[in-house]
């Protein structure tokens, strides 16, 4: 292929006496004409090389036509009315409709008419403590900057001035008074770029203007965290601040709101652990901690004397993760064993109540309800089972099927099944391998590996529209679920973080080794996948293994180990990470596996789609430009290697149905056409 043709700099870092080039520095400028030229003529190359995939419009007409179905919500009580989101089918975003005493059904808030073409978006809701007001936040063009809208929730008049410059926020109420929110100082520059470090959190006082929302903590050099949450207990007595430098630990103050101008009290005052709390029964707090508890417990502790001395267990740690929720006056406890829920119902007591029954194995969430509460909504789903809602009754543990989709999808012609594989060190790693029944292992079975493999998050089955369409074509769908992440709590998190990041990477490539040595499939028909830290999974592994797999598709990834600090709130992935800057140890091991800093002349790396978001400020589009530049200069073989960039549109939250659609139909297409395909392979079969 011809590319267009990336211009060089001299560009030169020296970390700990080591030269660095870095000759696509110029791409960092997202404020820049040149940038903007590049990405032009790069989506041109890629979408001229899409337009002739012969089956690309058939994957978007089948695509289109499976996301086609009514999808609904688990509904929530504000006030005197009961709220749930619906998408009709092809509505670019989700619409918040209710139903009062008369069960009528009332269109409440639609996002699709924030903007024509469907990219602005809603980010969170959050209603007043008697529902009467509702605040909530916006997204434009995808961005982590936010606005937040204050609405009458009887009359659906705005109600005063948009508060602006949030990001990293939540949104919660004091009575009908106001609320607090987060929030860092606008940056010089760029603001999709640029470094945000020092979060705040104000109180906005309804019917002032935002230049008198009063700063409540991060204001001084003491007080500074990458990010800081503010949240009022539900009975309006205590305000809970739980400051962080980084995505993983807090330290927890809690302060009494029926004092004027009290004192924070300290709870933890270090970041050793993940610890918040749940709820509170007076002046009892029921804490949710990892602290001395990988897997997670529930303690209470009495405000006066709240520190881990005196925590008392409610609901003590066990061998699986636990996910608590409150639900009435119960506690929810969701235990992930071996990915798979298990749901449990405690008193405040830490009795059990009973065991939740489930449909089938698969993943339960969405729980919590209000005190007053006698029912509760969930959903479930898996690898081939749509997400439908059930019912809870919390007095007699009784479930209902509430909401069922109504699909192109049959479910039972697929199935899932878990295997455990060896990675490279011994350790046993779990994976869920989903695909139509009766399939041939005949190594020919094209097949997508995706992975994450960081912060704590845990890869639960969940079903997805776009994966459903690859399975239908007798695509296979393989999900390992790697250390770094939190499926095994806090160890299993640890053992894949800075100098061990390397066990996610051969975890990975023990996945693909597996479904090859089983005859799943071969390197010819597997294909990496994976977005944001999971970008940085495919590009670690394709720069490491290049004849792993057949294609790579890294999206939104970290692909820069040795800048990504610099970036927006890049700096708060340092618990997970390290940065070039900690000691020439931690440099020298980024360096290693930086999928930027090794790309190797000579070698013929896999078929590569890397995606990215023009407008995205969590993992700045800069990491992808620099890494596609670096293969497509490098690149041996005939392998295409494309960049495709999304116009308004960030990190993923927010994007609209059609343009994810597109994404689906452009990623299929060119994965199934890198694997030999002239026509889809269940037209081939035919």
């Amino acid at each position: 292929m011809k590319y267009p043709k990336t211009k060089t700099v001299d560009t030169v870092d020296t970390y700990f006496g080591v030269e660095v080039k870095d000759p696509y520095r110029w791409l960092e400028d997202d404020m820049s004409d040149e940038t903007a030229e590049w990405i032009k003529t790069q989506n041109q190359t890629t979408y001229g090389y899409l337009d002739n995939i012969p089956f690309r419009e058939e994957l978007k007409e089948r695509l289109s036509s499976l996301w086609n179905y009514e999808k609904v919500g688990t509904p929530f009580k504000e006030g005197k009315y009961t709220y749930f989101f619906k998408n009709n089918g092809l509505q670019n975003q989700y619409v918040l409709y209710r139903q009062g005493a008369n069960n009528t059904e009332e269109l409440f808030l639609d996002p699709n008419t924030f903007s024509e073409d469907g990219t602005t978006s809603l980010g969170s809701i959050s209603f007043s403590k008697d529902g009467s007001i509702l605040a909530y936040s916006i997204s434009e063009g995808g961005s982590d900057w936010r606005k937040i809208i204050i609405m009458d929730a009887e009359t659906k008049a705005i109600a005063e001035d948009t508060i602006v410059d949030v990001k990293f926020s939540n949104i919660s109420w004091f009575k009908n008074e106001g609320f607090y929110y987060s929030s860092y100082d606008k940056p010089k520059g760029s603001e999709l770029s640029s470094k945000t470090d020092q979060h705040k959190v104000y109180y906005h006082k309804l019917g002032t203007p935002q230049k008198e929302d009063k700063l409540i903590y991060g204001g001084s050099p003491k007080e500074k965290h990458r990010y800081i949450y503010a949240t009022v207990t539900e009975d309006n007595n205590y305000l809970v601040l739980t400051p962080r430098v980084s995505t993983s630990g807090n330290k927890l103050y809690i302060k009494d709101l029926t004092v004027k101008d009290g004192p924070w009290v300290t709870v933890l005052d270090h970041t050793n652990s993940n610890t918040n709390v749940i709820d509170n029964n007076g002046n009892t707090l029921y804490l949710v901690t990892n602290l001395d508890a990988p897997n997670k417990r529930i303690v209470k502790v009495n405000v006066s004397k709240p520190t881990p001395a005196y925590w008392i267990d409610v609901i003590p740690e066990t061998e699986n993760v636990l996910l608590p929720s409150t639900s009435g006056k119960y506690f929810i406890a969701v235990y992930m064993v071996d990915t798979i829920s298990k749901v449990m119902q405690f008193d405040y007591n830490g009795k059990l109540i009973r065991e939740i029954k489930l449909p089938e194995a698969g993943n339960a969430g969405g729980f919590g309800s209000k005190k007053e509460a006698g029912n509760d909504y969930f959903n479930f789903t898996n690898y081939n089972t749509p997400l439908s809602i059930y019912k809870l009754n919390l007095e007699t543990g009784e479930t209902e099927l509430h909401w069922k989709p109504s699909i192109e999808f049959n479910s039972t012609n697929y199935e899932s099944n878990q295997v455990f594989y060896t990675s490279k060190d011994g350790t046993k790693v779990p994976m869920i391998i989903t695909h139509k029944k009766g399939i041939e292992l005949n190594r020919k079975n094209p097949t997508i590996l995706y992975g994450y493999g960081g912060f704590n998050i845990s890869l639960n089955p969940t079903f997805s529209l776009g994966m459903a369409i690859w399975m239908e074509q007798g695509g296979i769908y393989a999900v390992p679920n790697l250390r770094g992440g939190g499926e095994y709590g806090r160890k299993w998190h640890d053992a894949g973080i800075k100098t061990k990041k390397q066990n996610v990477f051969d975890d990975f490539i023990a996945a693909g080794e597996f479904l090859i040595d089983k005859k799943y499939t071969s390197s010819e028909y597997l294909a990496l996948r994976g977005g944001s830290n999971g970008g940085l999974l495919v590009g670690a592994v394709m720069t490491q293994r290049p004849d792993l797999a057949k294609v790579a598709l890294p999206a939104v990834g970290v692909l820069d180990m040795l800048r990504y600090h610099t970036f927006t709130a890049g700096a708060g992935w340092a618990y997970d990470y390290g940065t070039a800057e900690d000691n020439k140890e931690m440099f020298e091991y980024l360096k290693g596996y930086s999928p930027l800093h090794n790309v190797k002349s000579g070698t013929r790396y896999p078929a590569t789609l890397v995606t990215t978001g023009e407008h995205d400020d969590r993992v700045v589009p800069a990491h992808s430009f620099k890494f596609a530049a670096e293969l497509q200069s490098k690149q041996a073989g005939d392998n295409p290697t494309l960049i495709r960039i999304e116009t308004d549109a960030g990190h993923g939250a927010g994007t609209p149905v059609s343009k994810t659609i597109e994404q689906y139909a452009d990623i299929f297409g060119f994965t199934l056409f890198n694997m030999g395909y002239k026509v889809l392979p269940y037209k081939k079969k035919e």
